[in-house]
């Protein structure tokens, strides 16, 4: 009776710190969904081709595996309490950076704020993802982190709706041949009209992170405590022992590339299909994620293991994948047939495959993390540092499609490079995280 007493204490004892990190992942995933829309925004505004769009992903999740470590050492100094308050701090310095970027018009200042943006959700991830996995029972971990996921990207699906009606409206006089009919004074003048539309959204939410600061500041999160005194852990080699998370590590950034190109890259290859609403086109891969999370949240642990779902998750991403690459790029029958009732524009048959990535995306992440990290004990830190080195994933893979794109001529043929990636995910689900030590 008082095993089930305290059990429902600390269950009610953790709704506070979930409500309050799940604000975090809102905005976290507003931030970073934002990038769908801003790659075909920069493209126009900066007059940038296939490849230089995306480096928009490679400043921005490069980051993660620059600063990851840097950011687990001040994460054990400040505690994960404050290192979520520092995080946001530095989302809103570079924020703030966007301004003389967008009044300039000069695309490596804006990567450079796309950095610093990176560098404050770093700490942020590190600090907020292993606080959800041991703020509760180990077995149900996989479905709080699929909550904060649903925020996440529920501010995905919300962001590029934002970012179209507020800086993508009017947008006709900026077509590619109009453009290119103008002198290069007026050209000039028009696209620096278009890029400055950035600065009050972007100062609007540097804003929104530094209260959002002051409330995690003053808010009642319980820091997390360890057996162990972290501060005395090992160097990284100790952390290398564990192949569940070194393989965790290793499927979290094949997971992060393909997420980034459902999400980033379906917005300029909506524009290469003729699409009129590519940038909300990342709503709609978002859409199909937060259905996703929604199942995953229904049926784990009730009715599948975290590692059910995951090889489902995989092998779902690899069909996916083929049917982009085979379907039609000018029929609209599929979306037609399945969604009219909906009433939101309908979309070419390989762009709604793409979109369905998020569907099968959605539970990839969340089951991951209580994998990797299970029975590390007092090297949490380091391990969620680690993990949150799989999200440079995200800078390499999609700036990789941009170049098979670019190269070939073959947008929709390139994204063949998500299969190599799922197949991995497939083989972490079936045996890499049942993996003791190296070797067995």
């Amino acid at each position: 009776m008082d095993t089930v007493m305290n059990q429902t204490a600390n269950t009610r004892s953790s709704y506070l710190p979930m409500m309050i990190v799940g604000a975090l992942f809102f905005i976290f995933g507003f931030v970073t969904w934002l990038n769908g829309s801003l790659i075909p925004f920069l493209q126009i505004a900066c007059e940038l081709n296939h490849m230089q769009a995306y480096l928009v992903t490679m400043a921005f999740y490069i980051s993660y595996t620059v600063m990851a470590l840097p950011m687990s050492v001040i994460l054990k100094r400040t505690g994960y309490r404050r290192g979520m308050m520092l995080g946001l701090v530095i989302m809103a310095v570079g924020s703030l950076v966007f301004i003389p970027a967008a009044e300039a018009r000069m695309f490596s200042v804006f990567l450079i704020a796309l950095f610093i943006l990176g560098t404050g959700l770093t700490i942020l991830q590190t600090a907020s993802n292993p606080y959800i996995v041991h703020i509760g029972p180990h077995e149900t971990a996989a479905v709080r982190i699929s909550i904060m996921g649903l925020m996440n990207k529920g501010a995905g699906v919300v962001a590029p709706l934002v970012f179209t009606a507020f800086i993508l409206s009017d947008m006709s006089q900026f077509t590619e041949t109009r453009l290119a009919s103008l002198d290069a004074a007026q050209r000039a003048a028009e696209l620096t009209e278009l890029s400055s539309r950035l600065v009050i959204p972007y100062l609007l939410m540097a804003a929104m992170l530094l209260a959002l600061a002051a409330l995690v500041h003053f808010s009642p999160l319980p820091e997390l405590k360890f057996e162990e005194d972290e501060s005395e852990q090992g160097s990284i080699a100790r952390i290398l022992q564990h192949p569940r998370l070194v393989l965790g590590v290793v499927a979290l950034f094949f997971y992060v590339g393909v997420e980034v190109i459902a999400g980033d890259t379906i917005g300029l290859f909506g524009k290469e299909m003729g699409v009129e609403n590519f940038g909300q086109l990342t709503s709609y891969t978002m859409t199909f994620m937060v259905v996703g999370y929604i199942v995953g949240m229904l049926v784990i642990p009730r009715w599948i293991s975290q590692e059910t779902a995951l090889v489902a998750s995989a092998t779902l991403g690899a069909f996916f994948s083929l049917l982009i690459m085979s379907s039609s790029g000018d029929s609209l029958g599929l979306w037609n047939a399945l969604f009219a009732w909906t009433g939101v524009p309908a979309v070419p048959n390989a762009v709604l495959f793409l979109a369905l990535l998020g569907f099968a995306n959605a539970l990839v992440w969340p089951a991951i993390w209580p994998m990797a990290l299970s029975g590390l004990g007092s090297l949490t830190s380091t391990g969620s540092a680690l993990l949150i080195m799989g999200i440079s994933g995200g800078a390499i893979f999609p700036f990789i499609y941009g170049a098979l794109a670019e190269a070939s001529g073959d947008s929709q043929g390139a994204y063949w490079v998500m299969i190599p990636c799922y197949l991995f995910i497939l083989y972490y689900a079936l045996k890499g995280h049942k993996l003791e030590a190296w070797g067995k």
